[in-house]
């Protein structure tokens, strides 16, 4: 027997799929940053990066609730950064940067200073004594 309204349909059309996916968190509707996944060997908590596919036993989670996440008494929550997201930069490497730019605003300075001392070529520029990531520690030549 036919109905008279015609076939069953679905309220979200099968061929429609959000390539976005949804923080897992119930009425939450925002798209997904991070992946909590549990290690219960280990009474442990891991929030990484968004997974590159969505696993079975993995939740994931938008920036707010992934912020505001805390794990149960007695369990570790670690949070993995993501490498390519843009981290804050630190004391140190904004002053580093700054001496960067103040060195490479003053040339001239540096080549007179090598060319009288008689040193000639690359006898007085500085040592690299030091890297951190991209930065690097140099000393002076007179120290």
């Amino acid at each position: 027997m036919e109905s008279r309204r015609g076939p069953l349909k679905s309220a979200v059309p099968s061929n429609v799929v959000s390539p976005v996916r949804r923080c897992s968190r119930t009425a939450c509707g925002r798209p997904a940053v991070a992946t909590l996944t549990y290690v219960y060997a280990d009474s442990t908590a891991v929030l990484g990066p968004l997974a590159t596919y969505a696993e079975p036993h993995c939740y994931d989670l938008c920036a707010e609730h992934s912020e505001r996440l805390t794990a149960p008494r007695g369990w570790e929550v670690v949070r993995l950064s993501d490498g390519s997201a843009p981290s804050r930069p630190s004391g140190d490497d904004l002053e580093a940067l700054a001496n960067a730019v103040r060195e490479a605003a003053r040339p001239q300075e540096r080549a007179a200073g090598a060319g009288g001392k008689g040193g000639g070529g690359r006898g007085g520029d500085p040592v690299e004594v030091g890297r951190r990531g991209h930065l690097r520690v140099l000393r002076s030549p007179d120290s």
